[in-house]
């Protein structure tokens, strides 16, 4: 129940008091809701309802204006994001096409350059291209060529204009040229050849034909010397055949060089195949008989006990009579023992007639040597018969 005041006839307004308003039913039957009667005061106006009690309740639309509106602001900043990347992705891409394109130009001079033989600026080049870009494509390969082209020759760098120089001062170059002139005088041939070197890489274009002539006649009387002085075969060979890029080989040259070859490959079958030994021996020992490797054992030493075991292999065999030729050419080499006679006579018994010594083959001139086919072994067992002492 809620009491209303209502105005006293007084026109002073100094007493007031509360009239109550008849009761409602009970049950309340009749009414859905209770509603303020709004009064009238003495100026007819109505008084202000009271407020309502709860709260009000946002309204739909407002909320779905207000819904869309942070829908188009946060697609707003998606969309200038996006771009954004987009435009960002498309400058990075731009750049990297842009450096690629230049490091590519940068290798193709760097590949011209080297056919140039401008060694110099190619390394630089190549060196720039590392720095950007370590994996790209035969940058590494080219560098390294590169690298060992300028430890071999010195890089000549042209001169950027074509402005007249000065004639070089060539007194460094002359008297590197006349040291290895003297040296070669006095047959000391490895400092003539390292003199003319060390001249060729500080100036390459002082007098080619001349240092080129002069390493040729140092390489090659030092190979001469390695091999028939020093015993050193396959150093004499090396220097011989270096030689043969400043020109032709004379004859003697070349025989020492095939006999050399013709030694070395001998004494590889040495007490591994007889038969083989034998036969490069044989064309070494009447050319060159001296011939001598680091063993100390001659061409002919060898010729002669490798005749001796061949003769011993061809008798387990029972080829008597090959082995007795064997054992008639090594006593006529000389200096055969009284075993190796007593074996040539027993072979020479079950041959059944006179061996006669072989003949060795004439003198071999050319590199390439056909050799006789191995010795094939048989399978049956053989009498052994053993070697005799040279």
């Amino acid at each position: 129940m809620c009491g209303i005041m209502v105005p006293m006839e007084n026109q002073n307004l100094e007493e007031t008091r509360s009239t109550p308003l008849p009761s409602l039913p009970a049950d309340n039957s009749g009414f859905d809701d209770t509603m303020a009667v709004p009064l009238e005061n003495e100026g007819g106006s109505r008084l202000p309802s009271p407020p309502a009690s709860g709260k009000r309740k946002p309204k739909p639309l407002r909320m779905v204006i207000l819904l869309g509106i942070g829908g188009l602001i946060l697609a707003a900043v998606i969309s200038a994001f996006a771009g954004y990347r987009s435009g960002l992705s498309s400058r990075t891409r731009a750049q990297e096409t842009q450096v690629a394109s230049s490091l590519q130009q940068q290798y193709d001079l760097a590949v011209q350059e080297i056919q140039e033989k401008n060694y110099e600026r190619a390394h630089q080049r190549l060196e720039y291209i590392i720095q950007i870009n370590p994996s790209f494509p035969g940058v590494t390969e080219k560098l390294a060529e590169v690298i060992m082209q300028m430890n071999i020759t010195p890089t000549p760098i042209p001169s950027p204009t074509p402005e007249m120089t000065p004639t070089p001062d060539l007194r460094g170059a002359e008297e590197l040229y006349s040291q290895a002139q003297q040296y070669l005088y006095n047959s000391d041939w490895t400092k003539a050849i390292d003199t003319a070197l060390t001249l060729r890489k500080n100036n390459i274009d002082y007098q080619p034909v001349l240092v080129d002539d002069l390493i040729y006649t140092a390489l090659l009387n030092r190979g001469k010397d390695k091999i028939l002085k020093l015993r050193d075969l396959e150093g004499g060979i090396y220097d011989l055949t270096l030689s043969e890029r400043f020109g032709p080989l004379d004859a003697e040259s070349k025989s020492y060089l095939t006999f050399s070859r013709l030694y070395i490959t001998g004494a590889s079958f040495w007490e591994l195949d007889w038969g083989q030994a034998v036969y490069y021996f044989a064309q070494v020992a009447p050319s060159l008989p001296n011939l001598t490797d680091n063993s100390g054992w001659s061409a002919t030493e060898r010729y002669r006990l490798a005749l001796i075991n061949y003769g011993g292999v061809l008798a387990n065999q029972k080829q008597w009579c090959q082995a007795a030729e064997q054992y008639a050419t090594a006593i006529s080499l000389g200096s055969a023992s009284d075993e190796v006679k007593n074996a040539y006579n027993n072979v020479l018994q079950k041959c059944g007639g006179p061996a006669q010594p072989t003949q060795a083959p004439e003198n071999v001139t050319n590199e390439t040597v056909e050799a006789p086919e191995p010795t094939p072994e048989t399978e049956e067992p053989q009498e052994t018969v053993e070697v005799p002492q040279p």
